[in-house]
């Protein structure tokens, strides 16, 4: 995603400090005791350690509090490199990271390429940034010229380029309606004849790659986008359908059960979210 390669001083710190958000997300044994199995679901986070920056964390932050307002028990996982995969997965997330962060996780990810295909085509839902989102595509070369296989989830492939596209976007999506979120990425990506994106963006320098208006992709259930900000709590229609989509996949059906507080606590989550778009669709940067 970006030229510049961090030093292993500053990949070290990142890497503590993606491991003590991480540490800081387990359940306590309190959560432990309350969860019960029939309310359970199980979301994977992808390469917490390389593949989680700008704010793509709190991703997660939102789809565990909205899964526990409408009365759901979220079971994380995260995987890395030589972790062992899980047995039951509901919900794929997964971040960006620096090229160095790709390569990285590159080899591993092809080696569960074939477990992450049939999860994505059997429907399960799927929200992948930046990093990972050029990964879920056929190919990312970066400006060096090196180039890294993906898994073709995807109909995409991405160039690194020089220029970055920066900024607050506004985009359009025929599902979603409006979504608002923040790139800065350098990889440019390509949708191949017949791919779907997430949405259109309403001007040229920003999106995709720039040129076409184009801004993510769409595969079954899976999302990919370019968009930090981060994403899911600005667009709570985006986090609900990842997890409706989940949960209607593995209960049959989407029954919240919620107490006055918790609806009263979600309602603020969404005014809270709709004051942080309209900031975000007035400020360029």
């Amino acid at each position: 995603m970006n030229a510049t390669l961090p030093s292993d001083q500053t990949r070290g710190r990142a890497n503590a400090v993606n491991e003590a958000a991480c540490e800081r997300m387990r359940p306590t044994e309190d959560e432990h005791v309350t969860s019960t199995a029939d309310r359970a679901v199980d979301v994977l986070f992808l390469y917490s350690k390389d593949m989680n920056i700008y704010g793509d964390f709190g991703n997660l932050l939102t789809i565990r509090r909205r899964l526990a307002l409408y009365g759901y028990d979220a079971r994380l996982h995260f995987y890395n490199p030589g972790d062992d995969w899980p047995d039951h997965v509901d919900l794929i997330l997964g971040g960006g990271g620096q090229d160095l962060g790709q390569k990285m996780i590159c080899e591993d990810l092809s080696a569960r390429a074939d477990s992450l295909r049939s999860l994505v085509r059997a429907g399960t839902p799927a929200l992948v940034v930046c990093g990972l989102y050029q990964l879920f595509g056929h190919f990312f070369e970066s400006i060096d010229g090196t180039r890294m296989e993906g898994i073709g989830i995807f109909d995409a492939y991405t160039i690194g380029q020089a220029d970055r596209l920066i900024g607050n976007v506004v985009e359009q999506s025929s599902q979603f309606g409006e979504i608002i979120g923040y790139e800065n990425h350098s990889g440019q990506t390509f949708l191949e004849e017949g791919a779907t994106p997430l949405g259109e963006v309403d001007r040229e320098s920003m999106g995709n790659n720039g040129v076409d208006r184009t801004e993510g992709a769409r595969a079954f259930n899976a999302i990919g986008t370019y968009l930090h900000g981060s994403l899911l709590p600005k667009n709570p229609l985006v986090a609900d359908f990842l997890i409706r989509t989940a949960i209607e996949r593995r209960y049959g059906r989407f029954a919240p059960k919620q107490i006055e507080e918790q609806r009263r606590e979600l309602q603020l989550l969404d005014d809270l979210a709709q004051r942080a778009r309209s900031v975000a669709a007035h400020r360029p940067r």
